[in-house]
């Protein structure tokens, strides 16, 4: 297999106009249509500057985007591939405002390496990683725990529960059981958990850390071939939705499939932002976590002052510019 590893990022300018304009075409007859969702958080400079410093092996950088992109960003650097969403996403399922309808497609980008790590705009390098944090033996570097999905009226949560509905008609969890894959005391106590949802005839769910995710990209082949009509349902979906898939069910599939080799969950690390965020703020310059996600919320809270401190903090860890800014 292909040694080189590709990066992807998604990102979307929620201040753009035209943008704004073909979603509010479509906005009033969907379930998810949040605009806070979409709200700048000026903190992409710094996703860069952590890939230069802490990844200077990456081949190339797919950068995903509407059409827009930073007015700050030197998009002459040769291993960064600006891809409009027209550029690989088929025509019938455009425009979309549904991450999940992006990242099922990212197969379709034009020399896009097999083996990629995907981002999203909020995941940042806080230090450094090698390649074989992501892909070891031509398998992806991941984990595999059982973990209930939590019931709740959650975009997320319905998209979590199509994609273990998926993986149960595809997958003899009893079979997986006795891999040996299905035990690994790395990932400490939760390790007891997985265990103890064993004894269930199907997956009850599956742990995602919302991080990083590195994939081997024949597995979106996989999908669309085996899956084709909840893709396609997904995909004609212009926002995110009740029946939707997500990338995680193609994630699941490589777990399922043993192609896949353990990492220790201190790999990385989600947070979510709310008005006490000094947890955040101090794991950013430790050295506990390679990774980090700092998840925006939907509770109300003071964001133009945290958006400020984030910016400064960031700014102190990465004060130098890196090749990606004019």
């Amino acid at each position: 297999m292909n040694d080189k590893i590709d990066f992807v990022i998604l990102w979307v300018d929620g201040n753009d106009k035209e943008w704004l304009e073909e979603r509010e075409k479509y906005c009033n007859s969907n379930f998810d249509n949040n605009i806070v969702r979409f709200r700048d958080w000026e903190l992409l400079k710094y996703w860069f500057r952590g890939v230069e410093k802490y990844a200077p092996w990456v081949n190339n950088i797919y950068f995903i985007t509407y059409g827009h992109v930073p007015n700050w960003l030197n998009t002459n650097i040769p291993n960064l591939k600006i891809v409009k969403h027209s550029d690989f996403i088929p025509k019938q399922y455009l425009p979309t405002f549904n991450s999940n309808v992006i990242e099922l497609n990212l197969n379709r980008i034009k020399d896009l390496s097999n083996k990629f790590v995907l981002f999203n705009d909020d995941v940042f390098l806080i230090n450094e990683v090698k390649p074989k944090d992501f892909f070891e033996n031509d398998k992806v570097k991941d984990i595999f725990l059982e973990n209930p999905i939590l019931a709740k009226y959650d975009p997320y949560n319905y998209t979590q529960y199509n994609n273990m509905a998926l993986i149960n008609t595809k997958y003899d969890k009893s079979n997986f059981v006795k891999n040996r894959k299905y035990y690994n005391f790395k990932y400490g106590i939760r390790s007891v958990a997985s265990f103890m949802e064993s004894k269930h005839e199907k997956f009850v769910g599956i742990y995602n850390q919302h991080i990083t995710q590195p994939y081997i990209k024949e597995y979106f082949d996989k999908i669309w071939n085996e899956c084709f009509y909840e893709c396609d349902r997904t995909c004609n979906n212009k926002f995110r939705s009740t029946t939707d898939i997500s990338h995680y069910a193609v994630r699941y599939m490589q777990l399922l499939d043993g192609v896949f080799e353990g990492r220790k969950l201190k790999f990385g690390k989600s947070f979510e932002l709310s008005n006490n965020n000094e947890l955040i703020y101090s794991q950013i310059n430790k050295n506990k976590y390679k990774v980090i996600c700092i998840n925006d919320s939907d509770d109300s809270i003071d964001f133009e002052n945290i958006k400020n401190k984030l910016i400064n903090i960031f700014e102190n860890k990465f004060n130098n510019k890196s090749k990606y800014e004019r």
